[in-house]
């Protein structure tokens, strides 16, 4: 049973276009939606979850068609993103209370030991909580109807360090645990400690799809200190840009072994941005 496939999704603005967008979640893995602001990633999880319309497409949850499933299908889903609103004044047992009635597989004792190990108190109100804790209590929600895959749009945007590295690792004992999570974000470093598989957005298109380690091990990073790089040399070259030290660049991992380039690894960060550089 594949957790979630999509196919050809596409939507049309008269400023931006989401185009045939496809990809497939792997079971129990994090895998991260990358691309800078603007790219697609939000639109893309809005259309997936019939936020917005698509113009195109096939979405299948476990197997069945979104559209013909939509009620069953997100009773075995949750969502959250960061920035998150609640009544600020109401207790947080409150706004439970009224969350669990929308989900007929609601666990109390699952709820109470995720807000113990949380450290939330129900009876404390979303104004009285950090961002971080905010969005710690939307995973509990999300928990708490024993969700199969979680979809996380941006939910460290905003976190302090600390506060970011407690969420990882809660999100990879989850992977551990069994559930599938989405995990889109420009916090690229985030990923680089937790995710197992990769998809980058590029001006509405999908143009990377791979393991995450595998996609590292595709790129080098090059300096160039105080040597310009030869002609033949700057058509291997991807994002040439200026750095403290000279310049730097992004090359295909086999065109630097061929061109005898000693290049460094690669990063998530420093891949996206030379690639996106590139067509500046």
């Amino acid at each position: 049973m594949s957790i979630l496939k999509i196919n050809q999704l596409s939507k049309k603005y008269p400023a931006f276009e989401l185009k045939d967008v496809s990809f497939t979640l792997e079971p129990g893995k994090i895998t991260g939606f990358i691309g800078r602001n603007g790219a697609g990633k939000s639109t893309t999880l809005k259309a997936m979850l019939n936020v917005i319309h698509p113009d195109n497409g096939e979405i299948l949850f476990f197997d069945q068609v979104f559209q013909e499933h939509e009620i069953m299908i997100k009773q075995r889903i949750g969502f959250v993103s960061g920035g998150i609103d609640y009544y600020p004044n109401k207790k947080l047992k409150t706004i439970t209370s009224v969350t669990q009635g929308f989900y007929k597989n609601w666990d109390k004792k699952a709820y109470h030991e995720y807000m113990s190990l949380f450290h939330l108190d129900e009876n404390k109100t979303p104004s009285q909580l950090s961002e971080g804790m905010k969005v710690k209590y939307a995973i509990v929600l999300a928990l708490s109807h024993k969700a199969e895959l979680l979809i996380l749009d941006e939910p460290t945007s905003g976190l302090d360090p600390v506060s970011r590295d407690e969420l990882l690792d809660i999100f990879m004992e989850l992977c551990e645990k069994g559930i599938t999570i989405l995990f889109s974000t420009h916090i690229t470093s985030d990923l680089d400690k937790c995710a197992d598989h990769i998809i980058y957005i590029k001006n509405g298109e999908i143009i990377a799809d791979s393991n995450l380690n595998e996609f590292l091990k595709s790129y080098k990073v090059v300096e160039f200190n105080f040597e310009e790089p030869t002609s033949k040399l700057m058509t291997k070259l991807i994002g040439y840009k200026k750095s403290k030290s000279g310049h730097t660049a992004l090359m295909k991992t086999e065109d630097a072994v061929y061109e005898n380039c000693a290049g460094m690894e690669a990063d998530l960060e420093s891949i996206m941005v030379h690639l996106e550089k590139e067509e500046q």
